[in-house]
């Protein structure tokens, strides 16, 4: 295996890059050329089609199927004219990627393309082929994707791209979509409301959201040349370079110049398909990257970004890369999140998070401040649980990133504010008073944007004018913590309006009224507020007596989703039933067992079939070597001691391997998802990864570098 190493070196060394060209040096000449967007309807479709459309976008009305008939004529038309052959139905199921089934316009019967609006608006995929928790057996494989009028059509490479939802023939979501599209709404319901309190004018709320993408690249062969890389996305043995990211040289740095082509190429293939990408940049550790785009509406956001990491994927492929979204590819260095940041914007244009130079204004703002602190606080267990995964367990927690435990920073400046509110919420308002300047509303407009220092150590932090949910992964599906975020906004802004009118319902004076409750909900939602390193030792201990949970494995994460609490919230709003909630856990359960079982399996494969005979090839050279310094009646006493530290570094770890596929044996004739997932996490990962490495590592040390069939760190992060 020690050949592979080199040889990827060899072939690294001579690569060459090519100069990546845009179409134009002003971006506006080619965004969205590959999109069906609002121009290009308008301009296609009848005034009252167009009407019926745009409607069916802002409002969420359904699409008649004369007015399908005739979209469908018109994208056909404008995607022929671009080449394209085929279309598919584009949606995102529980597998974590997205999915495609291409038909072509081609009608062998007619002789001619077609393309109705039946064709537009669903289709039938296997239902039963893609996880489905038990919702469906093998024998009901009937599904359907329906088609998503508010996110835009799009061609990608000579297919047209419609973005649908996934449900199963009775109607369950199997995707992420789905529930996202109805926590969408139920928050734009019970935000719209409160802010009405505010102004009437208001008709809809929109959430908004931008998600920083980190990822890593590293050169093909490199990659190819590690099979733990290759099979589970993270280096499974293998200790730490001597020169990692402590001199802190590469955030920030000189992008390198394969990798600013990569950067580039990937970048103009995502602006011809309309997405906004605006920034690139080196970070933390080496070799490590990230991309962000301007900020859309959720759920066109949140296909763009599993749109964008398919055409990362395929340009890497160009330039002889492969792009790493696995939360932890590289113990000792820091891993990959996808930060999301989230806001709520009015269709007046008003970011509801955005402090302001009014102190009624002001007032709206602290409405949603101190209510999405309250429903963090409340529901914190079921946001940890939204960011669960086997991977990004490795990542939450360490030096780069948030623990598992969900606080929220707010800021000296904020929290000052809070306090005083707090303080004064029992000043009597005298007629004639000034209630905004008695209470220190009128202050906020001292806090400007960015006048508040971030911190990179909590999992939930208010940025300016959003919140940034840092705990995302970087290989996730951003649809289930934002169909999460938006759920419990949704029930605790409906909360907080009810309380409202209960008490103007009483003749209090609404102002008055809202003073009264947020003042009650700061008190509350204080446990939550932390404005301190989320990394120290102490922050656990004081997080414990706050009783604030702190799940470290996503098994027990998971518990969250199926709880009567979180059946009964995701019921009360129409996002998913007590049925699909157990099914979706039944998925993640599998899932988590699916990836350890592989880490596992990689991991025994590797140490016995690749490390362990590489040892024992060297302690055969030592072995010759001491018996040649012996005839020479020479000292072998150093080399006879190296042969027996291999000889019982050699049988730990084929020990610990064998124990550790017996256990895994074992555990699979367990029947209870549930529990088989407990084992896998305590009684293999927990038990035997830590041990089976610190062995493999210990021969590291005593068998030559020539023989060791595993690249180093160092080979596979310094990319120039």
């Amino acid at each position: 295996m020690a050949h592979l190493r080199f040889n990827a070196l060899d072939i690294v060394s001579r690569r060459t890059t090519d100069r990546i060209e845009a179409p134009s040096n002003k971006i506006s000449d080619y965004f969205a050329q590959d999109v069906f967007t609002l121009d290009q309807m308008k301009a296609s479709l009848a005034p009252n089609v167009f009407k019926k459309v745009s409607s069916a976008i802002d409002k969420g009305k359904k699409i008649d199927m004369e007015t399908a008939d005739q979209i469908a004529s018109a994208v056909k038309a404008w995607a022929i004219t671009k080449g394209v052959t085929h279309y598919t139905h584009w949606f995102q199921p529980l597998t974590g990627s997205t999915a495609e089934k291409h038909d072509s316009f081609f009608n062998a019967q007619k002789g001619i393309e077609v393309f109705a609006g039946s064709m537009l608006v669903q289709q039938e995929p296997d239902a039963s082929s893609f996880p489905n928790g038990g919702l469906r057996t093998t024998f009901e494989a009937r599904g359907y994707t329906a088609w998503d009028p508010s996110s835009p059509m799009f061609i990608f490479g000579r297919t047209l791209c419609i973005p649908t939802i996934f449900v199963a023939y009775t109607g369950e979501a199997l995707d992420h979509k789905a529930p996202l599209l109805k926590a969408v709404e139920a928050v734009d319901n019970a935000a719209t409301k409160v802010v009405q309190l505010f102004d009437r004018n208001v008709n809809r709320v929109n959430a908004s959201l931008g998600c920083e993408q980190e990822y890593f690249v590293v050169d093909k062969a490199l990659y190819n040349a590690r099979p733990d890389l290759l099979m589970s996305g993270r280096t499974l043995f293998g200790h730490n370079p001597a020169r990692g990211q402590q001199l802190d040289d590469h955030y920030f740095g000189s992008i390198p110049s394969r990798i600013y082509n990569y950067m580039k190429d990937f970048e103009i293939e995502s602006l011809k398909l309309g997405i906004p990408i605006s920034t690139r940049h080196n970070e933390v550790a080496p070799s490590q990257f990230e991309a962000a785009p301007l900020f859309e509406d959720i759920n066109v956001a949140t296909d763009h970004n599993s749109l964008m990491m398919d055409i990362m994927r395929r340009v890497a492929a160009r330039h002889d890369l492969e792009v790493l979204f696995h939360e932890k590819p590289f113990a000792g260095l820091n891993g990959s999140g996808k930060h999301n940041n989230w806001s709520l914007i009015t269709n007046t244009g008003v970011n509801l998070f955005q402090p302001s130079n009014s102190a009624r204004e002001n007032l709206l703002f602290l409405v949603f401040l101190v209510n999405t602190i309250k429903a963090v606080a409340e529901n914190g267990e079921l946001l940890r649980a939204s960011i669960a995964s086997a991977s990004n367990d490795h990542r939450l927690g360490a030096n780069e990133a948030p623990p598992a435990i969900m606080s929220v920073f707010i800021g000296s400046q904020l929290t000052a504010v809070l306090d005083e509110l707090e303080e004064k919420g029992n000043i009597k308002i005298d007629k004639g008073d000034n209630m905004y300047m008695k209470l220190g509303i009128d202050k906020i407009p001292q806090i400007i944007l960015d006048n508040t220092d971030r911190n990179r150590t909590s999992p939930f932090a208010f940025t300016g004018n959003k919140f940034e949910f840092r705990a995302v992964g970087s290989d996730q599906n951003v649809a289930q913590p934002m169909s999460i975020l938006n759920l419990i906004m949704a029930e605790q802004l409906n909360e907080f309006h009810k309380e409202v009118k209960s008490q103007m319902g009483k003749g209090t004076d609404k102002k008055i009224a809202i003073v009264n409750i947020l003042r009650q909900y700061i008190k509350d939602s204080k446990k939550v507020r932390f404005e301190g390193d989320g990394y120290s030792a102490e922050w656990e201990k004081e997080a414990e007596k706050r009783g604030l949970a702190n799940v470290k494995n996503t098994p027990r994460a998971l518990e969250a989703f199926v709880t009567d609490k979180s059946k009964k919230l995701f019921a009360k709003h129409n996002v998913m039933t007590p049925e699909e909630l157990e099914a979706r856990n039944e998925i993640y359960l599998e899932n988590y067992i699916m990836k350890i079982q592989i880490e596992s399996r990689l991991m025994g494969d590797i140490a016995l079939n690749q490390i362990i005979p590489t040892a024992v090839k060297y302690q055969n050279t030592l072995a010759q070597n001491a018996k040649n310094l012996s005839a020479l009646k020479l000292d072998n006493s150093e080399i006879l001691k190296n042969i027996e530290l291999i000889s019982g570094y050699t049988k730990d770890l084929r020990s610990l391997v064998h124990e550790m596929i017996e256990k895994r044996k074992e555990f699979n004739e367990i029947e209870d998802t549930k529990e088989r997932a407990y084992k896998y996490c305590d009684e293999v990962k927990e038990a035997y990864f830590d041990k089976i490495r610190y062995a493999a590592d210990k021969l590291e040390l005593y068998v030559d570098d020539e023989l060791w069939p595993l690249p180093k760190y160092r080979e596979l992060l310094f990319l120039r």
